[in-house]
């Protein structure tokens, strides 16, 4: 079987970040989150890597990420475009930015040939994720996977952050994945308040997606279908964005799909804010000190 390969989601800007913070320096070497996690996923046994990239920040995405890693793994760009529709859809004027992430990874499926995982490029996931889901999909099992995190291991100290709440079945199956946009401390526990100003307290234990994935190559049919059946349904809306994991709950609930739930005990860590950054490089400096990185990643 071959070796899986990695699906980098590196298409977007970070809006309450400011600035491409996909690029941006955390490690000692230059290094950037996706150093890390592209370091961890080679550990584990990937053996190709898969940028999803707007055609725009391109160049400059090479020229201090790619070129990092060319000689020593294959690596492969897509482009996710605004007009990368099915047949018999058509893009409404006025429409600024490509349609989330069902289509994203879409955007990929023509350099898949391999069960492969699909992360965010600016989350910290930890070795043991990469291992988890190196280890489901190269155990030959049927099920698809997700990555699981401890709720409380994943909040910001400077704002509320949008995490995927897992429903879990006692053999650590999906149920279900809610979003909650604006989930953040409240003492020793943790609450998210909605749009309308509902609260809902939280205990900070529970599972939480961050959107790594691990996928079998029959998902691309099934998200074909999803995404069709989002654009009949919302295509005419400009700002509508078909999310992963809206996509995973419909096929779970209709049957399509079964996904086991890797429990990981990492810490997972980003940079939501710009004030997380500082936090980062920390985080990163005892790593090292711990000797789990070296100094340099690549050198």
């Amino acid at each position: 079987m071959r070796a899986p390969a990695l699906v980098v989601l590196a298409a977007g800007m970070g809006s309450r970040y400011g600035g491409l913070k996909q690029i941006d320096p955390v490690g000692p070497g230059g290094e950037a989150i996706m150093d890390y996690s592209i370091y961890d996923a080679l550990r584990a046994g990937f053996g190709k890597v898969v940028f999803i990239l707007r055609k725009e920040i391109e160049q400059q995405f090479r020229q201090s990420i790619g070129a990092r890693f060319e000689q020593s793994v294959e690596v492969e760009y897509v482009f996710q475009r605004i007009d990368q529709l099915p047949q018999g859809f058509v893009a409404p004027a006025g429409r600024t930015k490509p349609w989330g992430t069902t289509q994203a990874v879409l955007a990929a499926e023509s350099a898949i040939a391999s069960p492969f995982a699909v992360i965010n490029a600016d989350d910290f996931y930890g070795a043991e994720s990469y291992r988890l889901l190196a280890q489901h999909v190269e155990s030959g099992a049927t099920t698809h996977a997700l990555a699981g995190y401890v709720l409380r291991k994943t909040l910001s100290d400077f704002g509320a952050v949008a995490r995927g709440v897992c429903a879990v079945d006692d053999r650590d199956m999906l149920e279900g994945v809610v979003e909650r946009t604006c989930i953040e401390r409240d003492g020793s526990r943790v609450k998210d308040t909605s749009a309308d100003g509902k609260v809902t307290e939280l205990t900070g234990d529970e599972i939480v997606s961050m959107n790594m994935w691990g996928f079998r190559p029959e998902i691309f049919a099934q998200l074909h279908g999803s995404f069709a059946r989002f654009l009949a349904q919302s295509g005419a809306d400009l700002k509508a964005e078909c999310y992963l994991p809206a996509t995973m709950n419909e096929l779970i609930r209709e049957g399509k799909a079964a996904v086991k739930v890797l429990r990981s005990t990492e810490e997972w860590f980003g940079v939501t804010y710009k004030e997380d950054r500082a936090s980062v490089v920390a985080s990163i400096r005892r790593l090292i000190q711990q000797g789990l990185y070296p100094a340099r990643l690549w050198a």
